[in-house]
């Protein structure tokens, strides 16, 4: 049986289906998440922020890893240079962002946009800011780098220079928001290799280090600090 309709009738109903499925696939999200996850805070450098993430009392932190139904879980872990960005922002309130989407909203930012390419990033983030007591931030789910640059008054970059090819796109298109928006940037690492000897590290100027707690070393392969830099290039 074959159905005919309207164009705008047929347009309601495809967009009707889909937001229901959406709906239906988030709803499934947030109770994996919910189910696989534990709310810690204490053993950050940020003990004021509450976040669902990966313990070892979770299923998934021992179970074979084929059995995981996602991508790679990499929201599920509060990584040590989101961490120090967090702590520096909620510390200096007066920059008026913060190194998350739920310290950002702690701080004061009137607009906030978290970019991440994994939907699961974005469900958890509804999550952890509901769980501090927050109006979630609007969650952008594409590679907002291939986009025109917006008009950011602050970009915040939590280890996201854990790759050479990834961190020369990143120095271009930082340079086309600054170039475009005078867009301020700051950024958190720990002093991973492809961090520290990148070409971008002379257009760093130092601004914080932090000393991370035992058990966010322990996760981290020994490393033992944090920093905060200001992206400072020549234009």
């Amino acid at each position: 049986m074959f159905g005919l309709f309207k164009s705008s009738t047929w347009s309601r109903c495809v967009k009707g289906s889909f937001t229901a499925f959406r709906r239906r696939c988030v709803s499934h999200s947030r109770r994996f998440i919910g189910e696989n996850t534990e709310v810690v805070g204490e053993q950050s450098l940020t003990p004021e922020l509450r976040l669902r993430l990966f313990t070892p009392s979770c299923r998934f932190w021992t179970e074979r890893p084929e059995l995981w139904p996602y991508e790679d879980p990499y929201w599920a872990i509060y990584w040590p240079g989101g961490q120090a960005l967090s702590r520096f922002l909620l510390d200096h309130p007066q920059c008026r962002c913060g190194a998350s989407a739920i310290a950002a909203i702690l701080c004061g930012a009137a607009h906030v946009v978290a970019n991440d390419i994994d939907p699961m990033a974005a469900v958890a983030t509804h999550m952890n800011s509901e769980l501090n007591g927050l109006q979630p931030p609007v969650c952008l789910t594409h590679n907002i780098m291939g986009s025109p640059p917006a008009a950011f008054h602050l970009i915040l970059l939590g280890d996201m220079f854990y790759d050479q090819s990834l961190a020369t796109s990143l120095h271009s298109w930082l340079n086309r928001c600054m170039e475009t928006h005078g867009t301020k940037v700051l950024i958190g690492d720990p002093g991973r290799a492809q961090f520290e000897e990148h070409a971008i590290g002379r257009l760093l100027r130092p601004l914080a280090q932090f000393e991370l707690p035992d058990s966010v070393r322990e996760e981290n392969y020994g490393l033992s600090c944090s920093g905060v830099w200001s992206y400072t290039p020549e234009l």
